[in-house]
């Protein structure tokens, strides 16, 4: 019998190797919805419901939504399979902006977009302070009429706001737009600052009803959001 050994150098042999990090940071599927109006945030039909749900769009498994957004609204929708993102994305405290352009009746004036920016108050809760702006002419977003159309009534006239927020309670674009006289007629969610310097995640490329993976250099961004916010990194910076 012959007997063969193999000599390896220790350069040829490798071990399997596991990650450092947490198993949270180990990145399943994320997504980008441009969710259309009358769709629910989910993806279990209400029973008699004249609502759509998300299973009517995207046919990836295992993914929900980071953050809410009414029926009756549109836009952005980031949709994850990773718990702690969807944490992160919808905690007030870790402060992501969230920006909306809003079509409101009526025109705005400083004094409303001062109130906005302050802080108005909801149902006995004073919002924290936000970001206002007006936006006229090239500026207005070059998006699509909405399915049913808007309530448009020949003497008031409508106008597009743009505003952001580090909150997001239960229709608060619009009880704080009300709030100031100036009713909201339409909501589109256009971006979400992941708070790290780059680009926000945006609806670049998406019809509404259209949906995308992220890339690989989002998908880095977002890892390293989770580690940024990991409890034992935030343990050391606070011990240092």
């Amino acid at each position: 019998m012959i007997e063969i050994i193999l000599l390896l150098k220790p350069k040829d042999y490798y071990w399997p190797r596991f990650p450092k990090e947490p198993r949270a940071f180990y990145f399943l599927p994320t997504l980008l919805l441009h969710k259309p109006y009358g769709v629910l945030s989910q993806f279990t039909p209400e029973v008699n419901s004249r609502w759509s749900c998300l299973r009517d769009f995207v046919d990836s498994p295992g993914v929900y939504a980071a953050g809410r957004l009414d029926a009756d609204s549109e836009g952005l929708l980031v949709l994850t399979s990773n718990g702690r993102l969807q944490q992160q994305l919808t905690n007030p405290c870790f402060g992501h902006w969230r920006t909306y352009w809003v079509q409101v009746e009526g025109s705005p004036n400083p004094d409303q977009l001062q109130q906005l920016r302050d802080g108005v108050t909801v149902q006995g809760y004073c919002t924290r302070p936000a970001k206002a702006e007006w936006l006229k002419a090239e500026r207005i977003p070059t998006i699509g009429e909405r399915t049913p159309p808007i309530r448009y009534r020949a003497a008031i006239p409508t106008h597009w706001l743009e505003l952001s927020l580090q909150e997001g309670r239960n229709r608060q674009v619009r009880r704080m737009t009300a709030a100031v006289g100036l009713p909201t007629l339409r909501l589109i969610r256009s971006k979400i600052d992941l708070m790290d310097g780059g680009t926000p995640l945006d609806l670049t490329g998406l019809k509404p009803g259209e949906w995308r993976a992220v890339n690989k250099t989002e998908e880095g961004r977002l890892v390293q959001l989770l580690k940024r916010s990991n409890p034992k990194n935030q343990a050391g910076r606070r011990r240092g």
